[in-house]
């Protein structure tokens, strides 16, 4: 390996999932309709906490993100891997997940420079490995996943509870989750990439060098133009690749 090759390990690329490497819905809002289809949960219990997070949120902020995975308590973590098996099953109808192309262009692009890849998500942290795995799988790279955990019943063996175990994956979150990762790889901040939509991505933007607003808010726009980052719109999702454009995808990534 050239000294240029390590030295470009010591580069990481931070992603935003939700609105940044997928469209709307919400990653959690999308397996929150196939645990309806599968009833596994209801729509009248979906509502009470939808209720329940909406009066709360005035009150106390942060006591309502701690406490808005409420509609899982009592759930399995299985209907997860279910929902993983039936991703890959939609990919033969052309309705699986779909990443916008702009997503994929700029991790295969990381992907050939030796970077290292992570997404930083505010997401489920199940949910999110999910998304990683998919990417990991079509760009031929390890993709790490910091994301917003879920407690386990006590006494359970994986059945939530409710509640979020640690910290819910977002602004100061984000930026202490960069740094820890940063630390653990020895990357050199200045010289990283971080990707994101909205104020929650702000302060992991602001912690690298190279900092990307995708699809922003009327907000982050703002400051991106302030302070001079680049700034584009990523419109064209894509779902499951076909395998002449994932031959086409790694023979980029070896060039």
């Amino acid at each position: 390996m050239t000294r240029a090759d390590t030295s470009s390990e010591k580069v990481g690329a931070f992603f935003d999932l939700d609105g940044t490497l997928l469209p709307a819905p919400s990653l959690e809002w999308r397996f929150i309709g196939y645990l309806l289809e599968r009833d596994e949960i209801s729509y009248g219990h979906v509502g009470r906490w939808l209720a329940r997070f909406a009066g709360s949120f005035w009150r106390d902020l942060h006591g309502a993100t701690d406490g808005n995975k409420r509609y899982l308590c009592g759930i399995h973590e299985a209907p997860v891997d279910q929902w993983e098996q039936s991703l890959a099953l939609d990919s033969f109808r052309g309705d699986a997940l779909a990443f916008f192309n702009g997503a994929l262009q700029r991790i295969v692009w990381h992907r050939a420079q030796r970077h290292r890849l992570f997404i930083v998500s505010g997401t489920l942290a199940p949910l999110a490995r999910v998304v990683a795995r998919r990417l990991a799988a079509l760009v031929s790279a390890e993709i790490e996943v910091c994301a917003t955990e879920l407690a386990v019943a006590p006494g359970a063996t994986r059945i939530w509870n409710g509640r979020i175990r640690g910290e819910h994956m977002r602004g100061g979150a984000k930026l202490r989750a960069v740094r820890t990762l940063a630390e653990r790889y020895g990357l050199d901040l200045a010289r990283s990439y971080a990707y994101g939509d909205s104020a929650g991505d702000l302060q992991m933007l602001e912690a690298v060098g190279c900092a990307v607003a995708v699809n922003p808010t009327r907000g982050l726009a703002r400051v991106a133009r302030n302070r001079g980052w680049q700034r584009c719109v990523w419109e064209k999702p894509i779902g499951e690749i076909p395998d002449a454009a994932r031959r086409q995808l790694a023979s980029t990534v070896a060039r």
